[in-house]
């Protein structure tokens, strides 16, 4: 993610916007948002989402596991929607941080949830890992957003995983402990957003 802001320029003079989406999202980090269906500019999310369809049969190698997934999905099913999004986040937040460089010898790597899990990962990884597992439990992937942010903090890119509960956009962040309101955070800056259905350019 260190390269984000320079992503952010490029974005910003290539968007092609496509067909609104039908649904109306609250201010995400007072942000104004775009949408484009067009995802081609992110080959990164697109090659996870192939190594994830590619793993989905149980995969066991040096680089990959299924191992324990299904049954923390098992145990969550049935639970109420704020437990399953506080267990999720908790459950995955206790897992260690990787630069991608020292983990898959690049400088940025989007690793599947089954890679995750057999050699942990960075910020993206949380995030991505945290959505696969909500929308195994039911989560509308219109409800969920992978965010990368700019931390006004730390002068830092940064990615993070968004739901939407009715009006409100909750934060998944492996920074915070606790799932929080997004509109409680005040130091990201927000350059896109991107789910399966396509992505967003956000602006101030």
């Amino acid at each position: 993610m260190a390269r984000i802001m320079v992503l952010a320029g490029l974005l910003l003079v290539t968007f092609d916007a496509g067909p609104a989406e039908a649904r109306k999202y609250p201010k995400l980090f007072g942000s104004i948002e775009l949408f484009s269906k067009k995802t081609q500019r992110f080959p990164k999310w697109l090659g996870m989402l192939d190594r994830f369809q590619e793993g989905v049969s149980p995969c066991e190698s040096a680089t990959c596991t299924a191992k324990g997934w299904k049954e923390f999905i098992a145990e969550m099913q049935g639970k109420d929607r704020a437990t399953q999004i506080k267990e999720v986040n908790r459950a995955f937040n206790t897992r260690r941080y990787i630069l991608d460089i020292n983990n898959w010898g690049e400088e940025d790597y989007w690793a599947t949830p089954y890679q995750f899990l057999k050699k942990n990962g960075d910020c993206e990884d949380y995030a991505i890992s945290k959505y696969f597992t909500l929308k195994a439990l039911g989560v509308p992937i219109e409800d969920m957003r992978v965010v990368a942010v700019q931390d006004l903090n730390l002068n830092l890119g940064h990615a993070v995983l968004v739901v939407y509960v009715g009006e409100d956009a909750m934060l998944l962040d492996n920074q915070i402990a606790s799932v929080v309101a997004a509109k409680s955070v005040r130091h990201y800056n927000p350059v896109f957003s991107i789910n399966e259905m396509g992505w967003w350019l956000h602006r101030r």
